[in-house]
């Protein structure tokens, strides 16, 4: 056998001779070729192992020293250009394993081109350019001896028919231009041949170490395959990633930069300005980047089919000899399977990372054109007037979605739109390639696909629409959900719960409509994608049958095959991308008003308005504003703030004065005066999602000695006391729930603490005691705010403080009716002076109602506590349950799959459509399985006879392929039916129990779940609803896909199993940290959109309070701040994803070369082609379905998260409603009540709040209930409902012991009007009789009782007049009136009235005790009283401490009793 040498050892030519000239001898150019290499490698290795040795930490952590040197990306894509030519140099080398010098100097080649790229990244990443001159060398010396060699071929004959001579020329013009690239680095940075070199500094973003996305700034290589990623992926698994981990964006990713540059492009044009052409201009150039590197995927994609193709024509073809030692044609390389199996892998390889690179580009300007909305979105937030909020014409919900889901289907429309123009191309390059390999038939199947596209076209549309519908519907779900969770107490007093689950459930019914069609139009999709390669692939075959009267053989079947399942894939996305097209369409329609639209609005109707107003506000004094309610005081208010468009007249501002001429008819719209800031406290008090302490300080330098004086004015010290972390507590909607009066109270000490010329004050005592009151004014107005001589403009219903006031306007029916000092009204308006001084006298003694809200507080807490308690034992049960992730948490755990939950989930949708789904997917992919096995035997029969057999006719194997199909086709149909239905049956049933529960709960204690009762119904159900199904079916089919693809090749070639192992433990590890990396960016990615749809929404509350400030900027900086964090966690995801697919990707490409190195392994074993040809084709579905495997998992884990929230509120207690009792139907018909030795407690955790409490009310008496706080008051009026827990003792009612009754009995034949205004948005009818049992007639005497009836005879439509969310559209004041009229409807035999008189004047109040006396004469009425003069003309009443009863008895007795306590109460009262 012949030795290996470097010349080789062919005898007969002397392979050393010299004779005709040294450049003339083949070997010794080969070996002068390799001179540069071993320069290169002697030169680098010394300075890459001993100088970098010690610095490689160094060059991790400092990420500022990282510079690219002129032509970074150019010099990487010609390095991997010269790394893949050296490879086919060696593959064309080492055909002749005698002659060393053909593959070794192109060895050494592709090490050196290895060295030359670390030892560059290396110097670039310490910055040290002159050691660049090495590679300078190594660049000119390699060209020099390649273009010898070229030269010397080109000598000799040699040409481009010849692959060496086409090689050495690419190589030479390789070397060529990265010798043109080092002279550049030379050029720009002068680091030799000049006398000053340049200095160069790192980008801004790497000198700040905060900016850790280092997507931007890292080399070519870790770009392509997101390296820089593994320590954060990695790292997760011990420790969660947390905000401060993925720190800040850079700046030119940062909402500011992309407002501006999408402001400017819009401002650019001229005519008729198009908010799409400003997007094209401001992110137009990285889309056509994305597309261009999704054009190269694409058709690198097609080599796949190709190489099949190759692979099996040639796999059991003999290589030809060769003419000569030599030359080689390019053919021949491209006819060997192996150097196929090869560039099937390269070409795998380069697609994959081209495609990712589209993506990640993609995604990353829909990121920043997210910001840019976001930020014009919130300009012209600050903008709106008032009235928009108020009338409902932009409302708070259609904020949130503009926000969360509108601006979001903008980014993914970006994120599709590269696939609109590729499309073509591909599906056009296809049909050319099915046409090559298949001829006509190719173009039957290939029409069927075409054909059938605008049905897909059809049900993208047709889903688009079905989803706007179901979005309708499900916000009209909410809006009735979030106004129950608001009144559940007043729908429990009055029995209506039902009523209104019952409207729920008929909107919810509409939405599951809209969700069935949903469901079967999503099904159609999935099954259309699922069956037309099936069918394209039968249409096919069977018609080449029919056509060429012969069988294809199986390289074109199956290079066929793999074409067909790349056709689907741009047509499936063709419906996705039209789909996301309409709903970004529809995302510009409301995006696009908001943006252009000034916004100049009028109160509505029936608002009241304000007329010829002349009015002059004293500087440094305190001016009142009084009057009924509904009179307009507010609006005077809001009118000087510029909030009301005004008609004709004019506000000025100046530092002394501030007059009003002649605002005339109506006023709004926010307009720019040249004022100063406004301390303004708004009657509906509106907090921060933040600290009691910025709450106060609004964004004010933090002054301790002032912070302490104003908490103090506010009495706020003991509140602050009682919450968990003091004043650093979080309090708003996602903190905890203050009451009424705290947070009024936090409201006017942040007008207080601002140090501002003007304060307003709209009616800042409506929710305090009376204490509280006169501290408030005392220190706090006439103490703080005089001392420091501000001017105060007080709105109050308080006439005993008119005695403070320097200056007073008194208003009726939206004009001034008096106006000047107390003494100047006292001359001049007797009669109104008068009607004061009568009410003035009746100071209102409202019982220390304060301290009944710190216990209430104190309460919460307590129960809090306890009911976290319980909680933890029963977490502590569950053994798969999803902890807090703190630093105690085990590894294991946080990659752990929630199986449970996803049983509980299926177990939901019904047992019978779990079978259904299990069973037709795993016979699907059999039958799947099958079809392609079956035209494997087909097209053997076609390459020749198998195992000596005859070839069988096509008559037998066409109809059992057609059967095979068509049960495929059928299946398709089936599996996606099951899951959708499955997914909508679980849904269905998920949110009927929650919503049972939900509102059959009972209400122990104040709710401060509210708001996560809110984000079960919106977020976690619309996660249910829409999410877990097509995530559920995605998983399924690309988890039983893969399976079937390995189970194939192991079939095809066992060998492959002994590869699988290393591939599976690679792919185990990528899944479990990206797992639970993707879970931890998932939850800040959703962690981080809460504070920024919260700040939407508390700045579109807080208009008025943040215009009057003039903190406009100060909230702008705080949102963009918000953005940046939001789109810090989101780039992170998607990085986190391409991270993902680049390695399950090439984890795939690893699968496919395996496989096609054990097919032509095992070829020579009788192994026949066509089962090469499905193992290959099944190698390359598994790439395309290996991350989705991943992604899926990942997804459904935190879907599940929402099944499991839902489900942790399933378990709560409910209320028995169950009982069935008999009652008589007029029961109770006289009134009579006997309390007997009553114990009560709110939670069986908590202590008696009753105790032992006995008392005898007869038929038809007039019964007042007072005493401190806390005393047990309001506590006895919840009892009479049975709200709380009486475990000892009984109220009898009529004869009938109230805890024996049936709870919607009892509630719905007691009456009681509350203390806090509750209305629902609907009609006035709805409000007032939700039943609809009542007559037009009892209605409207209602209204007059209530003293309602003029004001709603003046609406349009009268009765059926419309009442806004919250009844927003109607005075605080005249809620509390319509509440009142509520009461009276129900013309029960029992009245109870709690407080029910607190936001009304003294003259509407007294009119309102007269007529309950009347109108109630023969009924018994109890009256909790925090006025005691109110119930001065009651038949009995009863004084309460600590849950006891200490007095019952008439008035006019108690009051003999000098030392009493009701006789103290009326001593303080007077």
């Amino acid at each position: 056998m012949a030795g290996l040498s470097f010349c080789g050892n062919n005898v007969t030519k002397n392979a050393y001779s010299v004779d005709t000239g040294m450049l003339n001898n083949g070997c010794f150019v080969d070996a002068l070729n390799l001179v540069p290499h071993v320069f290169l490698l002697f030169i680098t290795f010394p300075i890459l192992f001993i100088g970098w040795g010690s610095q490689s930490s160094k060059v991790q952590i400092h990420h500022n020293t990282w510079l690219h040197f002129p032509g970074h990306n150019l010099r990487w894509i010609l390095t991997f250009t010269l790394l893949f030519v050296h490879v086919c140099e060696i593959a064309e080398g080492i055909m002749d394993t005698n002659h060393l010098h053909l593959f070794m100097p192109a060895f050494m080649g592709f090490i050196a081109a290895t060295t030359s790229v670390v030892y560059y990244h290396n110097i670039e990443t310490s910055n040290f350019p002159k050691l660049l001159l090495a590679l300078f060398i190594y660049w000119v010396l390699a060209f020099i001896t390649k273009s010898i060699k070229l030269w010397k071929f080109a000598e000799y004959g040699v040409g481009v028919l010849h692959l060496r001579f086409c090689i050495t020329a690419l190589l030479v013009v390789l070397y060529g231009l990265l010798m043109a690239v080092e002279i550049n680095v030379i050029r720009v940075r002068r680091y030799v041949f000049f006398a000053n070199p340049q200095k160069v500094k790192p980008p801004e973003d790497l000198q700040d170490l905060g900016v850790r996305f280092l997507q931007p700034f890292v080399n070519l290589l870790s770009k392509a395959t997101y390296w820089w990623m593994n320590p954060l992926i990695i790292g997760a698994h011990k420790r969660p990633i947390e905000l401060k981990k993925i720190g800040k964006l850079p700046i030119a990713m940062r909402a500011l930069t992309n407002y501006l540059k999408l402001k400017d492009a819009y401002e650019d044009q001229r005519k008729a300005p198009s908010i799409w052409r400003s997007m094209y201009r401001a992110f137009g150039r990285p889309i056509l980047l994305s597309s261009t590197f999704r054009y190269l995927a694409d058709l690198l994609g097609f080599a796949g089919p190709l190489c099949i193709y190759g692979i099996v024509e040639h796999l059991n073809k003999k290589p030809v000899p060769y003419f000569e030692v030599y030359f080689m044609s390019s053919n021949e390389l491209l006819q060997n399977t192996s150097v196929l199996a090869v560039l099937l892998f390269l070409a795998l390889v380069l697609q994959r990372t081209f495609l990712q690179a589209s993506y990640y580009v993609t995604i990353e300007t829909g990121i920043n054109l997210r910001g840019a909305l976001l930020a014009m979105i919130y300009n012209k937030i600050l903008r709106l007037s008032t009235s928009n909020m108020s009338m409902g014409e932009m409302t708070l919900g259609q904020i949130n979605n503009l926000v969360a889901i509108e601006t979001n289907q903008l980014m993914w429309f970006l994120f599709l739109c590269p696939n609109l123009w590729a499309m073509p191309v591909q599906i056009v390059m296809g049909v050319i390639l099915l046409y090559y390999l298949l001829g006509t038939s190719a173009l039957i199947g290939a029409s069927v696909i075409v054909l059938l596209a605008p049905v897909q076209y059809l049900i993208a549309t047709k889903l688009a629409d079905t989803q706007k519908s179901t979005l309708d519907q499900s916000t009209e779900r909410l809006k009735k959900t979030t106004e129950i969770l608001k009144g559940i107490k007043l729908l429990k007093l009055y029995a209506w719960e039902n009523i209104f689950c019952d409207s729920v459930e008929d909107t919810r019914g509409k939405e599951l409509t809209s969700l069935r069609t949903f469901a079967l139009y999503t099904s159609m999709s999935i099954f259309m994608n699922a069956a037309i390669p099936i069918a394209a692939v039968l249409v096919t075959f069977v018609s080449h049958a029919l056509i060429n009267k012969s069988k294809p053989s199986s390289s074109e079947a199956f290079a066929a095959l793999a074409l067909f399942h790349i056709l689907v894939t741009p047509l499936f996305l063709l419906s996705t991308v039209v789909r996301f097209a309409v709903k970004a369409m529809v995302s510009l329609i409301p995006l696009y008003p908001v943006q252009v639209n000034g916004g100049f609005f009028t109160w509505g109707s029936n608002l009241s308005t304000l007329s010829d107003i002349n009015i002059c506000i004293p500087t440094g004094q305190l001016t009142m504003i009084v009057g009924q309610v509904g009179c307009g005081k507010s609006s005077l208010l809001l009118a000087m703030l510029g909030e009301m468009q005004t008609l004709s007249g004019k506000v000025y501002w100046s530092k002394l004065v501030l007059n009003i001429h002649q605002i005339c008819e109506r006023t709004s719209g926010p307009k720019d005066w040249n004022r100063y800031s406004v301390g303004y406290a708004t009657q509906k008090s509106w907090l921060l999602n933040a600290t009691v302490e910025d709450n106060i300080t609004f964004g004010s330098p933090f002054n301790k000695q002032r912070y302490k004086t104003v908490i103090d004015a506010c009495s706020l010290q003991p509140d602050v006391d009682l919450l968990p972390f003091g004043d650093q507590t979080e309090i708003g909607e996602r903190g905890i729930n203050l009451s009424g009066g705290q947070r009024q109270r936090i409201c006017v000490a942040r007008a207080l603490y601002q140090n501002t010329n003007i304060v307003f004050l709209d009616d800042p005592f409506s929710a305090l005691d009376i204490h509280l009151s006169d501290h408030l004014m005392q220190e706090g107005i006439l103490k703080f705010l005089q001392d420091d001589k501000r001017t105060v403009v007080l709105v109050t219903h308080k006439l005993q403080y008119l005695i403070h006031a320097d200056w007073i306007i008194a208003m009726k029916d939206g004009s001034v009716l008096r106006e000047g000092t107390l003494k100047d009204i006292q001359t001049h308006d007797v009669e109104l002076y008068e009607h004061w001084k009568t009410l003035m006298n009746r100071q209102d003694q409202e019982l220390e109602k304060t301290a009944l809200e710190r216990k209430t507080l104190r309460r919460a807490f307590y129960s809090r506590e306890a009911k976290n308690q319980v909680d933890d034992d029963e977490e502590e049960e569950e053994e798969e349950e999803e902890e807090d992730d703190n630093m105690s948490t085990t590894t294991s755990r946080r990659s752990k799959i929630p199986w449970r939950v996803c049983w509980q989930y299926l177990s939901s949708g019904g047992f019978l459509m779990v079978f259904l789904m299990v069973f037709s997917k795993l016979l699907k992919h059999s039958v799947m399985v099958a079809i392609d096995y079956w035209l494997a035997e087909w097209t053997a029969n076609a390459d020749g006879p198998v195992n000596g057999t005859a070839g069988l006719p096509d008559s037998y194997y066409v109809p059992v392929f057609i059967i095979l199909c068509g049960a495929g086709i059928a299946l398709c149909l089936i599996t996606s039916l099951t899951v959708e239905f499955l997914g909508l049956s679980a849904a269905t049933n998920l949110h009927h129990n929650l919503l049972n529960k939900i509102i059959h709960a009972p209400i122990r204690y104040p709710r401060h779940l509210t708001y996560q009762i809110l984000n079960r119904f919106s977020a976690d159900t619309n996660i249910i609803d829409q999410h877990i199904p097509p995530t559920l079916e995605s998983l399924t089919r690309s988890t039983l896909l893969c399976l079937s693809a390995i189970g194939v090749i192991a079939f095809v070639t066992p060998s492959f199993l002994i590869a699988l192992i290393p591939l599976a433990v690679s792919f185990y590890f990528i899944q479990k940290y990206f797992r639970v990396a993707s879970k931890d960016l998932q939850d800040l990615d959703d962690s981080t959109q809460l504070p920024l749809l919260c700040h939407f929404s508390e700045t579109a509350e807080g208009l008025t309070t943040i215009r009057a400030f003039r903190h406009e900027s100060r909230f702008k900086q705080k949102m963009l701040e918000l953005t940046d964090t939001n789109n810090t966690a989101y780039l992170f995801l998607s990085a986190a994803n391409r991270w993902l697919e680049v390695r399950t990707d090439y984890l795939g490409a690893v699968i496919v070369l395996t496989a096609a190195v054990a097919s032509i392994w095992s070829s020579g074993k009788s192994l026949p082609s066509s089962m090469v040809g499905l193992g290959l084709t099944y190698a390359l579905t598994v790439t395309n379905y290996l991350n989705w495997v991943v992604r899926n998992l990942a997804d459904l884990e935190v879907q599940m998260a929402a099944v499991k929230k839902v489900n942790s509120f399933l378990s709560t207690e409910s209320e028995n409603y169950e009982d069935t009792t008999q009652v008589p139907e007029d029961w109770p018909q006289h009134g009579e009540i006997k309390i007997q030795d009553l114990c009560v407690r709110y939670d069986p955790l908590l202590k008696p709040v009753l105790k032992h409490v006995n008392a005898y009310i007869n038929p038809g008496q007039k019964v007042g209930i007072c005493g401190r706080t806390g005393s047990g008051k309001s506590s006895l009026s919840l009892a009479f409902f049975n709200m709380v827990d009486v475990f000892e003792g009984r109220i009898i009612i009529d004869g009938i012991d109230i805890c024996k009754l049936p709870l919607q009995t009892l509630r719905s034949r007691l009456s009681i009007i509350l203390q806090d205004p509750v209305l629902f948005s609907g009609s006035i009818r709805f409000n007032l009789d939700p039943e609809r049992t009542c007559t037009d007639d009892r209605l409207w005497e209602a209204l007059e009782i209530a003293q309602l009836k003029n004001m709603v005879k003046a609406l349009s439509g009268g009765l059926d007049a419309v009442v806004t969310e919250g009844g927003e559209n109607f005075s605080v004041g005249q809620r509390q009136l319509f509440c009142l009229a509520r009461a009276f409807v129900r013309k029960s035999s029992i009245l109870i009235m709690d407080e029910a008189t607190a936001s009304i004047d003294m003259a509407t109040e007294n009119v309102l005790q007269k007529v309950v006396m009347t109108a109630f004469a023969d009924r018994t009425v109890v009256t909790i009283a925090h006025r005691v003069h109110t119930i001065l003309e009651a038949d009995l009443v009863i004084v309460m401490k600590r849950g006891n009863i200490l007095e019952m008895d008439k008035p006019e007795t108690l009051l003999e009793n000098e030392d009493g306590m009701f006789a103290s109460f009326v001593r303080a009262d007077m």
